[in-house]
């Protein structure tokens, strides 16, 4: 039986991209594995050079002054890096759910931090609107998909001071014009590859503005200079990366896998919203083409529901413990077949009620 992986992240890979790292492994270089190789071996220097260069390439920011990193540490370790390399006396942060609450306690560890809105007061089923960016301030920090709750940024600030974005769970599946943007970053378990890597982005002059010592392993410039070698990199994480963002240019690039992400959105938030046996937790208006939140109106159809989940192959639908219910992520690699086959099972559920 096929599999409809809907997991959060770790996520769905493309087939092809998993079949070549298999690959990989066992040989990646005249008998050696992709797993034992030296990562100062030409191969692999190889490998991070094209990784870097691709995602560049496909956020449209070649030659603009800005620079790609494959970091450790997950975007959880990006809240720190982000405050230790750019916060020298205060940063607004727009709080929109649990990462960006995250993001924001890790930065007050180093100065004064303001919430310059929240949308806390409802569970985080909205994105805050109409909100002001101090422009002494120096730096703005947002979240533009929220895994837990189902939301998205669908417009961004024009910010008078540098943006810095976590896109963790939604890079790569939108055009946006990411010149907006001075640092980005994500981690690779939704749209990249496996856990164990994190992407930056970030415009180099906006870099070696704060007066503190940096340790050298938190220091963007550092790793800038040492081309993401600083230490040993991630080798399977960055060459799945690789093979993953060579798979979505030979796509078409992102405009085409954002016509494919709007399709499979479409298709789940159409269903939602006619069958009276479930219910979008977040507004409409900021719905998530990435990760669909949803809960049944009627609690003792769920074990029902959940049998049939699981017999047609469906996997890692349930909703995170902040919301309940079930959260259909639908990051790049995943079919409309696979979203078909989930709708296909909530409008069977009530013809069955």
């Amino acid at each position: 039986m096929k599999r409809h992986n809907f997991s959060a992240g770790p996520c769905i890979l493309p087939q092809d991209v998993l079949k070549k790292a298999s690959e990989a492994v066992i040989d990646f270089d005249n008998g050696l594995s992709l797993l034992e190789i030296s990562h100062r071996s030409k191969p692999f220097v190889d490998v991070m050079e094209n990784a870097r260069a691709l995602a560049l390439e496909l956020l449209g920011l070649e030659g603009k002054g800005y620079k790609a990193l494959f970091l450790q540490g997950g975007a959880s370790t990006q809240f720190l890096m982000v405050a230790l390399n750019m916060l020298e006396k205060r940063a607004g942060y727009l709080n929109t759910g649990t990462w960006s609450d995250k993001a924001i306690k890790e930065a007050r560890i180093y100065d004064d931090i303001y919430e310059v809105a929240s949308s806390k007061d409802a569970n985080f089923n909205y994105i805050p609107k109409g909100y002001d960016i101090p422009t002494d301030y120096d730096y703005f920090h947002c979240t533009s998909n929220n895994t837990i709750f189902g939301t998205q940024m669908k417009e961004f600030p024009n910010s008078p001071i540098p943006m810095v974005c976590d896109m963790s769970s939604d890079i790569f599946s939108r055009q946006l014009d990411f010149s907006k943007f001075d640092l980005i970053y994500a981690g690779a378990q939704k749209n990249m590859g496996p856990a164990g890597a994190t992407l930056v982005v970030v415009k180099e002059d906006i870099l070696g503005k704060v007066s503190r010592k940096i340790p050298s392993m938190m220091d963007y410039k550092v790793h800038i200079s040492k081309s993401s070698m600083f230490n040993t990199p991630p080798v399977f994480s960055v060459y799945v990366s690789m093979l993953t963002l060579q798979w979505l240019k030979d796509l078409g690039g992102i405009p085409a896998i954002e016509k494919e992400n709007e399709k499979k959105a479409q298709l789940i938030y159409s269903e939602i919203d006619l069958n009276p046996l479930f219910k979008g937790f977040s507004t409409k208006s900021d719905r998530s083409t990435m990760n669909a939140t949803f809960t049944l109106a009627n609690e003792d159809l769920k074990e029902t529901f959940e049998t049939m989940v699981k017999e047609a192959g469906i996997n890692g639908l349930n909703g995170h413990r902040s919301v309940g219910g079930y959260r259909a992520s639908m990051y790049n690699a995943l079919s409309l077949e696979s979203v078909g086959v989930l709708v296909d099972v909530m409008s069977e559920l009530e013809r069955k009620a």
